[in-house]
């Protein structure tokens, strides 16, 4: 398969990650004309200063990586986020509101980032690791009711969990393709043919810290 760097966001969201690690990203994700970098909120600005006149997106996460900040505030991370340079969105979600079926929680909080998001992307964290099938179906149901433009299966921070899975990826792309969302795979992808399996899944954006390794 070819161009799979135009799948990859480059990311760096680890708590220890150094401003030195982040500038490496950014000269990374240049060099290897990666779609984008997902980096954590504080670091917008200087993805913005480093990735000047480049074609690279930058993507923040917002609610990370509980998701179980008010909506309130994940709605002022948004927009203070959009306004320091970011051009797309991952929210995670509630995950308790989701396992206790609060769809109007859910929706709202979608919808509400959403509009905060205006034109740019907003994707949906479901952390897969942490539902059952039924309620995978059910999160992507939500995020197309909310106005969502992707969902992404993982934050990589669940505890023994593997992050994302090529069935799970494919159950999303099947459940949201109708209404014209598409998939972000995240977490655990290590390698091309990981990466291939989750394209083939139906995915079309990769997070992943080893883009590096998927392309060479």
């Amino acid at each position: 398969m070819e161009n799979l760097n135009k799948y990859v966001e480059h990311t760096l969201l680890k708590q220890d990650a150094s401003e030195k690690d982040l500038l490496k990203l950014f000269e990374e994700a240049k060099e290897h004309k990666f779609l984008g970098v997902c980096v954590n909120p504080c670091y917008v600005k200087l993805a913005k200063e480093n990735l000047k006149g480049s074609d690279v997106k930058i993507v923040t996460v917002i609610g990370f990586p509980l998701g179980a900040n008010t909506t309130d505030v994940k709605v002022f991370e948004t927009k203070k986020a959009i306004e320091d340079g970011a051009d797309e969105i991952d929210m995670v979600i509630n995950v308790t509101k989701l396992k206790d079926d609060d769809k109007d929680f859910i929706v709202n909080e979608i919808r509400s980032i959403k509009q905060a998001c205006g034109v740019h992307n907003l994707k949906v964290i479901i952390e897969t690791d942490l539902l059952t099938k039924e309620e995978i179906v059910r999160a992507c149901k939500y995020s197309i009711e909310g106005g969502a433009d992707l969902v992404k299966t993982s934050t990589g921070f669940v505890k023994g969990g593997v992050g994302a899975k090529a069935e799970d990826v494919k159950l999303m792309y099947q459940t949201v393709k109708d209404a014209g969302l598409q998939v972000k795979a995240s977490g655990g992808i290590r390698d091309k043919e990981a990466a291939i399996a989750m394209i083939e899944a139906g995915a079309v954006r990769l997070g992943t810290s080893s883009g590096i390794k998927i392309v060479s």
